[in-house]
């Protein structure tokens, strides 16, 4: 008897295993955003991922890869804190300094290319995607004149980023 019950307790197991979760869909039939939370130990895997794929990206177009550059980071880190502090992504800091001004403060040698932003919810590589999909700024990602990469975020305790990838060579 009791290992019927124990084989009835697997095949439960073993069903429930089998259930797929269907993820709840908007109006517009796609799948409804979930929040993106960043642990500590993705942290340390973020900045890769971007530089793989924005180097995998580069490559297929014909342009050099990047590396990244920690001056570029710590400007790009400085401009997503501040616009969650601002409360609105635009290329301008609270104190009214430009993207040219946040890397020469963090110490950047080289010549500041470009900069996207991006407020969201989303994965920094579903941010990506969304970057390549405008002309602007796919361009900043895919300047062949770009050499050093920075990319940072900051995200709020509601689960909102503030994205920000700077290129310079």
């Amino acid at each position: 008897m009791i290992r019927f019950f124990a084989l009835v307790l697997v095949a439960a197991f073993s069903l429930a295993a089998c259930t797929t979760t269907t993820p709840t869909l908007g109006p517009d039939g796609k799948p409804l955003p979930r929040v993106y939370r960043i642990s500590d130990r993705d942290a340390a895997e973020i900045q890769f991922r971007v530089l793989d794929s924005v180097n995998s990206l580069r490559q297929a177009a014909g342009s050099a890869p990047l590396q990244l550059n920690a001056q570029l980071n710590a400007a790009a880190a400085t401009h997503s804190r501040d616009m969650a502090v601002q409360n609105r992504p635009w290329h301008f800091g609270s104190d009214g300094s430009s993207p040219l001004d946040r890397a020469r403060r963090a110490g950047y040698p080289g010549l500041l290319l470009g900069e996207d932003i991006s407020e969201t919810y989303e994965t920094e590589l579903e941010t990506l995607a969304a970057w390549m999909e405008v002309a602007d700024t796919r361009s900043v990602i895919l300047d062949p004149k770009a050499r050093d990469l920075g990319f940072a975020y900051y995200q709020e305790p509601n689960g909102k980023i503030w994205w920000t990838l700077v290129t310079g060579g």
